[in-house]
């Protein structure tokens, strides 16, 4: 929607002099990143805060983000701000102690809104963010949801926005809203990215009535398997044997004659009804005899042997039909057996649906790239469509996967980044160096995410360390060769996890029930902490867009691992391709105790300084530089090299 931000700073400008929110509180953040104040929340009209964020975004101008090349390969420096939408701009603006989830007085919500996330890019922008990651934020479907807003990953119809992320106020809708968001974005040099899961569907999809083909069905009177029915529905069982010959014939990628689910599993499964009934938010449907049946929750692809109960909100897709592969298992959803993954059995009107979506949201909405969560569960075909169309459009669109993995298949598919396994590891010092060593011998095949947490995973904050180690790990990652991704709230010192996907322990789990988190439930960022790294993040993106070129190139030989005389100090080494700039980054990864250690560097300077703290460090008598680092801290120095000592040291 061209203007589409104009229109809406029109709109909310008729509503000014009315208070319609009365006192609003607001984060100091949101109004000035770079002077928040001691108290961290000022009082403020709603309407005056909204149009001064307006006025400063428009009055930059229409800055479009610069290409790097095409096919979406700007990815590469990108510095990515991750959104939650209903959690990222949540705030207790009435200051009664609690997110309310009914409208406040005026029409306003406590709750995010993309109206509010407008008010939030200056903001973004200030710490050198360029790229915006949004959380699916389509309508969510009903059956089986957890807490009191459902998960976003319940997605009931990708081409829907969700209505709860629009301001009441105003009188505007959702699309409106959202459309003004991407405009913003464009005005300051921001890309955005939305995150989509294609595998997936609410159980109650809108798409359930008109195309319950889409979909697998289950006798309606069969239990999901718990504690108290343990030959319920759930992921089916293998024998050992089984499982043996499975995990062989998907290492060496023979997926002819899969071993199939035992017949008491498929027997399960049922033919498509010929009508269907809504019973307690529940699709119901009917089939010819008069038996009633379900749609089943989907469950983890891979293993096949995985022990966690179903999913209660969502549920697989029918991305194929074929009258002996009705069930779902990993020889139907992951790993496709050979004679039900070919063209003639492709359910092709569900097919021509998902490849449309992306299309969607480029010509209505302008939408820079997209996270395809579960892109490894798609057939290939199908992502080739996806990729093909949306590319089509706009040469220079990007697609993200999130794939643990950092592998060359990746990048075959049209993939322009991938999650990566950084955030399992990066707490753990040796892993950490482990991680850092491969770096330096191999090539980055497709670029990483280089970040600590991301909404599945314990906070860094929360780790040992606390913002020290924090602190730390932006230093380290933002000159990897990788995207430097910034999960909200990581800046801010939040220590709450969104939700307990991965790494979490069973006792942490246990203690933190799933309508407790964020990723289903309202709640709020701690905005108001003052120990908080937004202006260290800023002078970190500084640097970093300072030597870009260097800290994109994926290739070994501008990384370089150096050891230090101190084992918890880790060094490593960013340099031009000609050998002649380069700079070292520093870090004591005991986020506990001072260090001293001694770094052996290539470098024409008897002296460095740190280009955070402006700290001198000197060569000692044996021509190595004394680093005397606190705990957890890192330092960025620039080094002078000439060609000649580079290939001495190559040597």
């Amino acid at each position: 929607m061209m203007n589409a931000l104009q229109t809406l700073r029109d709109k909310v400008a008729e509503f000014a002099g009315r208070n319609i929110g009365g006192e609003y509180l607001v984060p100091s953040l949101w109004i000035d990143p770079r002077e928040p104040g001691e108290d961290r929340v000022r009082k403020t009209d709603a309407v005056n805060f909204f149009l001064e964020g307006f006025d400063a975004i428009l009055g930059h101008g229409d800055h479009q983000a610069d290409t790097m090349g095409n096919a979406g390969e700007w990815t590469r420096h990108a510095v990515v701000y991750n959104i939650f939408t209903r959690l990222t701009t949540a705030w207790d603006h009435n200051g009664d102690g609690r997110i309310e989830l009914d409208d406040l007085q005026g029409g306003l919500r406590e709750t995010g809104t993309f109206l509010k996330s407008i008010a939030i890019l200056p903001y973004l922008k200030m710490m050198g963010v360029n790229t915006l990651h949004l959380l699916p934020i389509t309508i969510i479907g009903i059956d089986g949801n957890k807490g009191t807003l459902g998960s976003p990953y319940a997605i009931r119809n990708p081409y829907k926005l969700d209505e709860r992320l629009c301001e009441p106020f105003h009188g505007m809708d959702v699309d409106m809203e959202f459309a003004a968001f991407v405009d913003a974005a464009h005005h300051l040099g921001m890309r955005v990215v939305m995150e989509f899961v294609f595998r997936t569907a609410s159980k109650d999809s809108e798409w359930v009535t008109d195309h319950p083909n889409w979909f697998y069905w289950i006798d309606a009177d069969i239990p999901d398997r718990d504690e108290h029915h343990p030959d319920g529905y759930g992921s089916p069982h293998f024998t050992d044997e089984e499982m043996q010959v499975i995990r062989q014939r998907v290492k060496r990628k023979d997926f002819s004659s899969l071993p199939p689910p035992g017949m008491s599993y498929r027997k399960m499964f049922r033919d498509m009804p010929l009508e269907i009934v809504t019973e307690n938010d529940r699709y119901i449907g009917i089939l010819e005899d008069g038996a009633r049946v379900r749609i089943p929750g989907a469950f983890a692809d891979w293993p096949p042997d995985d022990v966690q109960p179903p999913w209660d909100d969502v549920t697989y897709l029918r991305l194929y039909e074929h009258p002996g592969f009705d069930y779902i298992a990993y020889n139907t959803i992951r790993m496709y057996d050979t004679r039900l993954a070919t063209v003639e059995n492709e359910n092709r009107g569900l097919w021509n649906t998902i490849i449309n979506v992306i299309p969607h949201y480029q010509k209505n909405f302008g939408i820079d790239g997209v996270m395809i969560d579960m892109g490894h569960s798609l057939p290939k075909r199908l992502k080739q469509y996806m990729v093909e169309r949306a590319r089509k459009m706009n040469p220079d669109f990007a697609f993200w996967e999130e794939n643990f993995a950092i592998s060359a298949r990746s990048h075959q598919e049209g993939y322009n980044a991938a999650v990566g396994y950084l955030w399992s590891d990066e707490h753990l010092p040796h892993k950490l160096q482990e991680f850092l060593k491969l770096l330096d011998v191999q090539d980055v095949p497709v670029p990483f995410f280089a970040t600590p947490e991301t909404h599945n995973t314990p906070r860094a904050a929360g780790r040992e360390g606390g913002m020290c180690f924090s602190r730390m790990t932006i230093v380290i990652n933002a000159f990897l060769p990788a995207v430097l991704f910034l999960h909200q709230g990581y800046e801010l010192g939040e220590t709450f996890p969104v939700n307990t996907g991965l790494g979490f322990t069973e006792a942490e789990i246990a203690a933190l029930p799933a309508h407790t988190l964020p990723l289903f439930s309202q709640s709020a960022l701690c905005w108001n902490n003052s120990d908080e790294m937004s202006a260290l993040i800023a002078q970190v993106t500084t640097l970093r867009e300072q030597w870009r070129d260097i800290v994109v190139s994926p290739s070994h030989k501008s990384f370089y691992l150096f050891e230090t005389t101190a084992e918890c100090v880790l060094c490593y080494v960013r340099q031009s391709q000609d050998g002649r700039n380069a700079f070292a980054v520093l870090a004591n990864t005991d986020c506990i105790n001072d260090v001293e250690a001694v770094v052996w560097l290539d470098t024409q300077y008897d002296i460095l300084t740190d280009e955070l703290s402006g700290t001198e460090i000197h060569r000692n008598d044996q021509e190595g530089f004394v680093f005397r680092l606190h705990a957890g801290q890192a330092m960025v120095c620039e080094l002078r090299t000439t060609k000649m000592e580079i290939e001495e040291f190559e040597a």
